[in-house]
């Protein structure tokens, strides 16, 4: 496989993710669960279970980046930007080694 080939597998496998992640982000995240996945802000469950949940829509470890967030660390922008590069990097992966 060539080096365009490759790069073009890896843009189109990049826009699916990134279009998976705005699903998961918007409409499968309710306001209740961006809210309560924050420590100390959980009101019928703990924390971890909100972000457990919202992981697992992610799928690869997102809660960390999402902890960040909550954890006021990191602004929106670097926030989706963490994700966006979790997406490539998942992206330059497959086509590796699936090539």
């Amino acid at each position: 496989m060539g080096v365009a080939e490759a790069s073009f597998q890896i843009f189109n496998l990049l826009a699916l993710l990134a279009m998976g992640h705005c699903v998961a982000d918007d409409p499968l995240q309710t306001d209740r669960i961006a809210l309560e996945k924050c420590p100390g802000c959980s009101s019928s469950l703990d924390w971890p279970w909100w972000l457990l949940a919202h992981a697992g829509v992610h799928a690869f470890s997102v809660e960390r980046i999402d902890l960040g967030k909550c954890r006021r660390r990191d602004n929106l922008a670097v926030d989706q930007g963490l994700h966006l590069l979790c997406r490539l990097f998942w992206a330059v992966l497959a086509v590796l080694v699936l090539n």
